[in-house]
């Protein structure tokens, strides 16, 4: 049984910083695909940035120049390195990574920001 724990959300104030973790236990093989997505009160869950297994990083433009996504394969974890925070940021983050054709995401972990 596959599973994704992450941490690292909590309060921060407008302009400070937050580092997310989620790890992958269970049965791995490898993984392909990882990233980070969000979801705020009302609204669809949206991707914030993914990382393939080659290295590709993609970043939602909301996000591009303050956010850094990273992966260490050994570990199978994928970190969301946040900056400058805004309001706008607050949400809920999930991780997701594909492992064996199928995709996992975690229970999410509560990113506040405050004005």
């Amino acid at each position: 049984q596959v599973q994704l724990v992450e941490s690292g959300g909590g309060l921060v104030q407008a302009g400070g910083s937050l580092r997310l973790s989620c790890v992958a236990t269970g049965r791995i093989f490898s993984i392909g695909d990882m990233g980070w997505y969000r979801q705020a009160p009302g609204q669809q869950r949206e991707l914030v940035a993914t990382i393939t297994g080659g290295g590709r990083i993609n970043y939602a433009d909301s996000v591009k120049g303050r956010f850094t996504i990273s992966r260490d394969n050994a570990k199978n974890t994928v970190f969301l390195q946040m900056s400058s925070l805004k309001p706008e940021d607050t949400a809920v983050y999930y991780c997701k990574m594909g492992i064996w054709s199928i995709d996992y995401w975690g229970q999410g972990t509560q990113v506040t920001v405050s004005s």
